[in-house]
């Protein structure tokens, strides 16, 4: 049943009647409000009609010039004004959702730096756009992209799948590391000749370090490494617990307290870090807002923790 109001009828009322209104009662004309608002002189006039029809009153009297509002008309006015103000802020906050970014991310990465690189930069990014909802997941795979799995990729490879894009943001600097407690115990190594009589920790199948060593002039044999393992964190907190020297990325040190650099000398190769997305993907605004602010901000997170000594 429709409501009325002293035989107004306030659901069929046409709203859109408020603005032609104001127009002409600002305008002082139809012609000068048509001009105002970029509509029609007739449209204007069978608004006017309809308006004065629902209302059961006149709102204009002709005049030579132009109109001249009823007593009617001054009397709706502020209310009518109040309506329009209404309606704008309506239109405001539309548009202002239209303009928020909504919507999910997700993000994929090793498991060490989705232990120690990604969180911070993921939190100042929810809190700068609280409507983007955010999944990170630790994998090695870059396939992750390709099965369209992952959204972005934070890598220390560059894909060559002609299907993604990747972006390089630096380099992933490598040091030597150990806690307090173990220097205190071992003493700290001056020279990386003295590497070889200390406890170091080690890959427990992959024999990067140990190449790594070869190729700057300091065998160290399998033998040399009396803890193991792959699993990156597991390692990172070999090095936190005091158990001996390890190789690990600065940006992981200040997460250890205690943990101190040694052997700065050692010239360790950094690592690339690239930023990579599927081609396709990268149209989507919020993946792409994503992928700007994790490009802005990432290349100084690879700094972290490089002169901790």
């Amino acid at each position: 049943m429709a409501k009325r109001l002293d035989g107004f009828d306030l659901e069929r009322f046409d709203w859109a009647l408020v603005k032609s209104f104001l127009a002409v009662l600002d305008a002082g004309s139809l012609m000068g409000a048509a001009r105002r608002i970029g509509g029609q002189q007739p449209t204007l006039s069978r608004h006017i009609a309809e308006l004065e029809a629902q209302l059961g009153a006149p709102l204009f009297e002709r005049t030579g010039r132009g109109v001249q509002p009823t007593p009617a008309a001054l009397a709706i006015a502020e209310a009518a004004r109040q309506m329009q103000q209404g309606a704008e802020a309506l239109a405001r906050t539309l548009a202002g959702q239209r303009d928020t970014a909504t919507g999910t991310v997700r993000i994929t990465t090793s498991m060490v730096a989705a232990t120690y690189l990604l969180p911070p930069v993921l939190t100042e990014l929810h809190r700068q756009e609280p409507g983007i909802q955010l999944e990170l997941i630790a994998s090695n795979q870059l396939t992750n992209l390709l099965r369209r799995e992952a959204d972005i990729a934070v890598r220390m490879v560059r894909p060559e799948q002609t299907s993604l894009v990747a972006r390089k943001l630096g380099v992933v600097g490598i040091g030597a590391y150990a806690h307090e407690r173990y220097l205190q115990r071992a003493g700290t190594p001056r020279e990386p000749t003295e590497l070889a009589r200390h406890t170091l920790i080690g890959y427990a199948t992959d024999d990067l370090i140990e190449r790594g060593f070869a190729a700057m002039g300091w065998p160290l044999k399998r033998e040399h490494f009396a803890l193991r393992t792959d699993d990156q964190v597991a390692y990172g907190r070999l090095i936190a617990e005091g158990a001996g020297i390890g190789f690990v990325a600065h940006y992981n040190a200040p997460h250890w307290p205690g943990v101190r650099r040694v052997l700065p000398q050692l010239a360790i190769p950094p690592l690339p870090c690239w930023l990579a997305v599927h081609r396709e993907i990268r149209s989507s605004k919020v993946v792409r807002m994503v992928y700007d602010f994790l490009a802005e901000a990432l290349p100084a997170a690879l700094q972290g923790g490089g002169e901790r000594t």
